[in-house]
């Protein structure tokens, strides 16, 4: 069964938590007591409908205001597919918990309000789902019973989105506009008999059949999370490596370059406990034996010959900055890159990125809470880097502040 991630994202009350606890519902996800204490609260608060949003936000301040604050993440099944959705909040001041959760998600829906059309924050998170690469992006037109399911405001919207669109930098990505009332049902998980203008899928039918590509990440990248050697007088002379597989492929009889030492040798054999394998793939945890006695250490990288990332001290990167301390030049983090860490200066901050697509403001003089900006640093010790375009997983990193070991943001490798 394939399994898809999920990050919702949409202004304050263009009922993203409605839209999900909507197909929880329809999908018969929800357990008879999360149903009873739904009904319940919704006859309190004196509605004559079901209160759906009540199903994701599980915050006591989330409740009362009603709004989202903390990401969630909701897990459900259907016979074709298994679901991870990160339901994001929509506030301004909670665009770092947008990014965190759409960082790892394969697809994004994006609401919004048919009333309002085309906001601030709109821009913001198409933006930041251009900025990471998310590939299946679906304009969820929400409310439209309050528009009385208006073709021409569906499609006003839908012209504002594909300008933005023709404004960003990533061309790869698949753009999807569908109509829906989340409060009462409409194409959300069945098609909706008041829109005969709208010839498309259900929203829930059109995540079925996402088909992705897989080329993005063909390098394959193995860093070294342990070193194995067993104390038992059977394997006194086993040296295995454990780690994950990120992008592409590793067989045995691949010809590999162990980083940062730059030696070359030949997997040997892969492992999952007792288990052998020919072939490891991207996402498989393994064991991977060598056929020389090479040093390898944690922290180090198995590459195939003839596809080495970068090895750099000079760092390029868009950072999408998490702490109430601004970034300044001359500042000192720690940097995580994977499994490696090193400490970072920031040696120049060259611009601001604006998120509507407006542009940037050059040479700003920091970086405040929830701003994007262009960043340089020096490293302490040498990374072993792919661009965030190349591979995303080792194209990626975050800062730690080290007064308060905070993740104070985000970076994305150019």
């Amino acid at each position: 069964m394939n399994v898809l991630k999920i990050a919702t994202a949409g202004s304050v009350d263009d009922g993203k938590s409605t839209l999900i606890g909507r197909i929880l519902y329809d999908t018969k996800s929800l357990t008879e007591d999360k149903l009873q204490a739904i009904e319940e609260k919704s006859k309190q608060r004196g509605f004559d409908y079901l209160d759906f949003s009540l199903a994701t936000d599980g915050l006591v301040a989330e409740r009362e205001q009603g709004i989202t604050i903390d990401v969630a993440h909701i897990y459900f099944s259907t016979k074709k597919t298994s679901f991870i959705i990160a339901d994001t909040p929509g506030h301004i001041e909670y665009t770092r918990n947008m990014v965190t959760g759409a960082s790892n998600s394969q697809a994004s829906i994006v609401l919004v309000d048919a009333r309002n059309g085309v906001l601030e924050q709109t821009y913001r998170h198409f933006f930041i789902n251009n900025l990471l690469r998310v590939e299946e992006v679906v304009i969820a037109v929400n409310k439209m019973d309050l528009v009385d399911y208006s073709e021409e405001k569906f499609n006003q919207i839908k012209g504002e989105i594909a300008y933005l669109a023709e404004k960003s930098g990533y061309k790869n990505q698949n753009i999807t506009f569908i109509p829906v009332s989340a409060l009462h049902g409409d194409n959300v998980v069945n098609r909706s008999n008041k829109m005969d203008w709208y010839k498309g899928e259900s929203l829930l039918d059109y995540l079925e059949n996402i088909e992705f590509n897989k080329q993005e990440d063909s390098r394959v990248r193995f860093p070294v999370q342990s070193v194995i050697r067993p104390k038992t007088e059977k394997y006194h002379d086993y040296r295995g490596y454990a780690g994950k597989v990120y992008g592409g492929t590793l067989e045995v009889g691949d010809a590999v370059t162990v980083l940062p030492s730059d030696t070359k040798s030949i997997i040997k054999s892969i492992q999952f406990f007792d288990k052998e394998y020919q072939v490891a793939k991207q996402g498989s945890s393994v064991n991977i034996t060598l056929e020389d006695d090479v040093n390898v250490s944690r922290g180090d990288m198995l590459v195939k010959v003839g596809e080495e990332p970068q090895v750099i001290k000079q760092l390029e990167a868009t950072v999408c900055w998490m702490d109430k301390s601004p970034l300044q030049a001359s500042e000192k983090y720690y940097i995580k890159h994977g499994i490696n860490d090193a400490q970072v200066k920031v040696t120049n901050l060259s611009s601001l990125i604006r998120t509507d697509f407006s542009g940037k403001e050059q040479n700003p003089s920091k970086l405040s809470l929830n701003e994007i900006g262009e960043v340089s640093f020096k490293v302490s010790k040498p990374l072993f880097v792919d661009s965030y375009q190349e591979n995303k997983a080792n194209g990626a990193f975050i800062l730690i502040n080290p007064k308060t070991n905070n993740t104070a943001g985000v970076g994305f490798i150019k």
